[in-house]
């Protein structure tokens, strides 16, 4: 790979780190003007438990209006992200950004653990996601987070507890599983 290849992988690596701060700081602040810059126009913003679906810009703010009914403040970052570039198309990348989540939820204060499964886009000379999808490991109150962290419904956010989406749900861990059970 050429030299000015490599800068420009830097520089996108960097800019696509600043999308998803920036995600955080504007779904914090409730900024409805800025989030929908952060997708492509046909962008994609989705729950595996498939309670978030939302596919275009209008459709992203309108699914935000939704969540920030009932929430109250809210506090999100970011730990490890992965990022790698489409091999074919230098203008495309995939990547998984693990994070939390201080929220109250219709009044009840949670926490959250999630992981972000992207798709970049570089669509207008800026850095967007084509597609943000969430994954919970878990979305509990801090007084259930002791007793609840081991089970599968880990997902709290609604009236019935749900299931975590990882990692049970991952091949690498039912298979890990059934050639090991637990001893």
């Amino acid at each position: 790979m050429q030299l000015e290849q490599r800068i420009r992988r830097l520089e996108d690596r960097e800019s696509i780190r600043l999308l998803v701060a920036n995600y955080c700081r504007l779904v914090d602040q409730r900024d409805i003007v800025g989030i929908p810059l952060l997708f492509t126009q046909d962008g994609r913003f989705e729950s595996v438990d498939g309670k978030i679906a939302a596919r275009g810009r209008e459709a992203i703010v309108d699914q935000f209006h939704r969540r920030f009914a009932v929430l109250g403040p809210s506090n999100h970052f970011t730990h490890d992200a992965v990022v790698e570039f489409d091999p074919l198309n230098p203008d495309a990348a995939h990547g998984w950004v693990n994070s939390h989540a201080e929220v109250v939820r219709n009044g009840v204060a949670l926490l959250a653990a999630l992981r972000y499964e992207d798709d970049y886009r570089l669509e207008e000379d800026r850095w967007r996601f084509a597609r943000r999808t969430l994954h919970f490991f878990y979305y509990l109150s801090p007084d259930e987070y002791p007793r609840s962290l081991g089970q599968r419904d880990r997902n709290r956010a609604y009236l019935e507890p749900l299931p975590a989406d990882f990692p049970e749900a991952s091949s690498t861990w039912q298979d890990y599983y059934r050639q090991f059970p637990q001893r």
